[in-house]
C-alpha cells in the first residue's frame, strides 16, 4: 500500500468512528439539554422542581445499564472486531432516538408515557456503554505508533461536536419557537434529527476495516479468549486506575457542559438561548484545545499533560462558580466556561489514549469498558440531579463545584498511579543509565 493511500485508509477509518460517535452521544446528550420540556410533557408533578427531578433521574437511570451494555459489547468487541460492535451499537442507537421521538405525552397515556421514556434511556445507556470503549480501541489501534494520542483524542473530539450540535439544535428551537409551541412537539424536533441522520452514522460504519494490529493480535489468542472475570481478576490494578482517569472527566463533563444549561437557566435565571450560544462556544473551543493536548502528550507523555490540565481545572473551578455566582451574566458565565473547558479539553485529549493503553489489545474493549461505565455510573451518570439537589439542600449555587472538585481529587490520584506508555517507551529505548 503506498504511503498516499494508506494516508487515505486511516483518515477514512478517524472519520468513521468520529462521526459515528458523535451521532451516538448527539442523542443521549440533547435528552439532558432538553430536560425541563421533558419533565412537564412525561413526569407532570406538584410543582416543577420535582417534575425536573425526576426527569433527570430518569437521565441517570440510563446508566445503570451502561456497565450491562459496555461489558456485553466490550466483549463482544474484544471476541468479534471493533467494527462488528459498532455497528450493533448504532442501530440500538437509532431505535431508542426513535422510541423518544414517538412517544406519547403523559396527558395522552398516563404512566405509559415516563414508562416509554425510561425503556428509552435504557437502551439508550445499553448501546451508548459500549462506544466508548470500542471507539477508543479502533482509533488508538488504527494509529501510527508516534500518533496515539493524537488518534485516541478524537473520541473526545466526537463527543464534543455531540455536544455542540445538541447545543445548538436547543438554541434553535428555544429562540424560533413560542413557548407553547414547544411544550407541544417543538422539543422533539432536536431528537428528529438525530434520527434522520442515524442511517448516515451506520452507512459510514459499514465501510470501516478492522484495525492490523486488532487482527494480528486476535490471531494469537486461543479460542474466545479471556472472560470477563478473568478480564476483571488480572487487571484489576489497571481497572481501579482506569476508573480514578475517567473519574473526574465524567463529572466534569456532564456538570460543566451537559447540565450547565439548565443549571445556569434555573439556579442563575439567564436566558436559556444565550447560555445555550455561550455552551456552543465554549465547546467549540474545547474541540480546538483536545487534539492540540492528544498530540502534546505523543511528545511530552501522557501523565505530564493529564496532570497539567487537571490542576489547573481544579484551581479554577470553585473561584469561578463564586464568581459568577455573585452577580450572574452571561458574560461572566461566558468566560467561565472557556477557562474550565479549555482545561477540560487539555484533560480530553490524551484521556482516551491513556486508558486504552492501560490494557493490551485482546482485552482492551473489555477493561476499558468495565472501568469507564462503571465510573460513570457511579459518579457521572446523577451527576445533573446531585448538583441540582446540593444547589437545593446548600441553598447555595456554587454546591456543584463541591462535586467537581472531590471527583478531580481521585482523577489526580489515578493520573500518579497509572502507566505512561510514552514515557516508559522512551525509558526502555535510553542507553543503559540514561535519564528522562
Amino acid at each position: 500500500m503506498s504511503p498516499s493511500t494508506l494516508a487515505v485508509s486511516k483518515t477514512r477509518q478517524v472519520v468513521a468512528a468520529v462521526v459515528g460517535n458523535a451521532l451516538e452521544w448527539y442523542d443521549f446528550i440533547v435528552y439532558g439539554f432538553l430536560a425541563g420540556f421533558i419533565a412537564r410533557q412525561f413526569f407532570p408533578a406538584e410543582d416543577e422542581y420535582t417534575s425536573l427531578l425526576m426527569a433527570l433521574a430518569t437521565f441517570g437511570v440510563g446508566f445503570f445499564m451502561r456497565p450491562v451494555g459496555g461489558v456485553l459489547l466490550g466483549v463482544y468487541a474484544d471476541r468479534k472486531g471493533r467494527k462488528a460492535a459498532m455497528l450493533v451499537i448504532i442501530q440500538l442507537m437509532t431505535l431508542a432516538i426513535a422510541m423518544i421521538v414517538f412517544a406519547p405525552n403523559y396527558a395522552a397515556i398516563g404512566l405509559g408515557a415516563p414508562l416509554l421514556i425510561v425503556v428509552a434511556r435504557m437502551l439508550q445507556g445499553f448501546a451508548t456503554g459500549g462506544e466508548y470503549a470500542s471507539s477508543t480501541a479502533f482509533l488508538v489501534e488504527s494509529a501510527p505508533a508516534h500518533k496515539k494520542g493524537l488518534y485516541g483524542s478524537w473520541q473526545l473530539v466526537g463527543q464534543c461536536l455531540a455536544v455542540f450540535c445538541g447545543a445548538a439544535m436547543a438554541a434553535a428551537v428555544t429562540h424560533f419557537f413560542a413557548p407553547q409551541t414547544l411544550e407541544l412537539w417543538g422539543w422533539r424536533l432536536p431528537f428528529v434529527f438525530g434520527l434522520l441522520i442515524g442511517p448516515l452514522g451506520l452507512w459510514i460504519r459499514k465501510y470501516m476495516e478492522e484495525p492490523q494490529a486488532f487482527v494480528e493480535a486476535r490471531r494469537q489468542v486461543r479460542g474466545n479468549g479471556p472472560g470477563l472475570w478473568q478480564v476483571v481478576s488480572t487487571y484489576r490494578r489497571a481497572i481501579l486506575v482506569s476508573m480514578g482517569l475517567c473519574c473526574g472527566g465524567t463529572v466534569s463533563f456532564y456538570v460543566v457542559l451537559v447540565s450547565m444549561p439548565t443549571f445556569a437557566h434555573s439556579n442563575l435565571g439567564l436566558p436559556l438561548d444565550q447560555v445555550l450560544l455561550v455552551q456552543m462556544f465554549a465547546v467549540a473551543l474545547m474541540t480546538l484545545v483536545i487534539p492540540f493536548a492528544g498530540a502534546l502528550s505523543d511528545r511530552l507523555g501522557r501523565r505530564p499533560v493529564l496532570m497539567g490540565f487537571t490542576l489547573v481545572f481544579f484551581i479554577m473551578v470553585y473561584p469561578l462558580y463564586v464568581w459568577v455566582a455573585a452577580a450572574p451574566s452571561i458574560e461572566r458565565l461566558l468566560l467561565m466556561q472557556i477557562l474550565l473547558c479549555s482545561a477540560i479539553g487539555g484533560y480530553f485529549g490524551p484521556g482516551p489514549t491513556a486508558l486504552a493503553e492501560q490494557f493490551p489489545i485482546e482485552v482492551r474493549s473489555t477493561g476499558v469498558s468495565v472501568a469507564y461505565n462503571v465510573t460513570v455510573m457511579l459518579f457521572g451518570g446523577f451527576a445533573p440531579l446531585i448538583v441540582t439537589w446540593l444547589s437545593k439542600a446548600m441553598a447555595t449555587p456554587v454546591a456543584p463545584s463541591f462535586y467537581v472538585l472531590l471527583t478531580s481529587l481521585v482523577s489526580l490520584l489515578g493520573i500518579y498511579y497509572m502507566h505512561d506508555a510514552v514515557r516508559d517507551s522512551k525509558a526502555l529505548s535510553m542507553p543503559l543509565g540514561g535519564e528522562l
